[in-house]
């Protein structure tokens, strides 16, 4: 594994695990392809940038001639780019299939043309849908309830059929909700975060007993590289073990932090299709040693304390999609 091409590098947990990466000895080159929309910025690879192993290409996954312009002579895929956000997938359907299941096509087609040694296909617990008992294993049945967990089911189908239909070593990652610094306010935590700290009320979504697995990002980039390097392609690893919050819960922990109480905070009608709870078991990911290394307490805390430092990252209007009634959209699904 001497050469990597990150797609969405520019993201939040892209561009965390590029920063992981290029401190790897046995890496020589790290190349980050992202097409820098709302959710992707140069700037969440500041410390990255200086390194002379980093190279940065502008572009769009779907586009196939970049892709296979860039691609070769890469051992490794480590494919992140897509639209992650719930509500925006509700309000462009289109946009979520065309980046996440023919952009995942479009980069599987040049790694097979290129003879990758790995490509591993970052997804997410929510396309197992809702458990409102249990846990899922990596074999339980996709059941995606939002447009964007659906396309991201399309897209993990589409990556497994590679592995059997061409050999495409294919390894797929499923991470609960991730949080940590340079994360895009339309997510829970850092939308909470920006609002309370310039005084603004925060909204929850319903009876806000939704129930979510947090996972600092730095845990999830560590596994993500266990199975870079260990996994066995083909194969589905479940990454979790962060602590499981209500949204109330959550929110009663970032209002201790900053020092705001609960006046701060409105309800508003739920979400349609706000899936209850999500929860994986994540044994097998456990059995390649992986353990999760930063606790909520403490992670929370050096998330608020990069917000502090960063509040001017995005401008405050319009960061966040509204409903059709003009009511904001707050993400209970990170």
């Amino acid at each position: 594994m001497h050469s990597v091409l990150v797609t969405g590098g520019a993201g939040f947990i892209g561009s965390h695990l590029v920063d992981r990466l290029i401190q790897t000895d046995e890496i020589d080159r790290v190349t980050v392809l992202d097409s820098l929309t709302y959710a992707g910025d140069r700037r969440n690879l500041s410390a990255a940038l200086d390194s002379p192993k980093l190279r940065f290409v502008e572009g769009d996954v779907c586009d196939a001639a970049l892709v296979g312009d860039v691609l070769p002579g890469h051992s490794a895929v480590v494919h992140l780019a897509a639209e992650s956000h719930v509500d925006r997938s509700l309000r462009d359907v289109g946009n979520s299939v065309s980046t996440n299941v023919m952009g995942t096509q479009t980069l599987l087609d040049a790694a097979m043309r290129c003879g990758v040694q790995k490509f591993v296909h970052v997804s997410t617990d929510e396309v197992y849908g809702p458990m409102p008992t249990g846990s899922a294993r990596e074999d339980a049945p996709l059941r995606p309830t939002v447009p964007y967990a659906a396309s991201k089911a399309a897209s993990d189908l589409m990556a497994s059929s590679y592995f059997v239909s061409f050999g495409v070593p294919v390894c797929i990652t499923r991470s609960s909700n991730n949080y940590g610094p340079r994360q895009h306010p339309e997510k829970l935590i850092p939308l909470f975060l920006r609002k309370l700290l310039t005084n603004e009320p925060v909204t929850v979504h319903g009876h806000g007993q939704h129930l979510r697995n947090w996972l600092h990002v730095e845990d999830n980039c560590r596994a993500i590289e266990l199975v870079l390097r260990h996994g066995v392609p083909g194969e589905i690893y479940n990454i979790g073990g962060g602590t499981d919050l209500t949204t109330l819960e959550l929110t009663g922990r970032l209002l201790r932090i900053v020092g705001m109480s609960w006046d701060s905070v409105a309800t508003v009608a739920d979400r349609t299709a706000n899936d209850i709870r999500y929860a994986m078991d994540w044994s097998k990911i456990a059995e390649l040693g992986f353990r999760p290394q930063r606790d909520l307490a403490s992670g929370l805390a050096e998330t608020v304390h990069w917000y502090r430092g960063n509040i001017d990252r995005w401008p405050t209007p319009d960061t966040t999609p509204t409903r059709a009634d003009g009511a904001e959209l707050t993400a209970v699904s990170g």
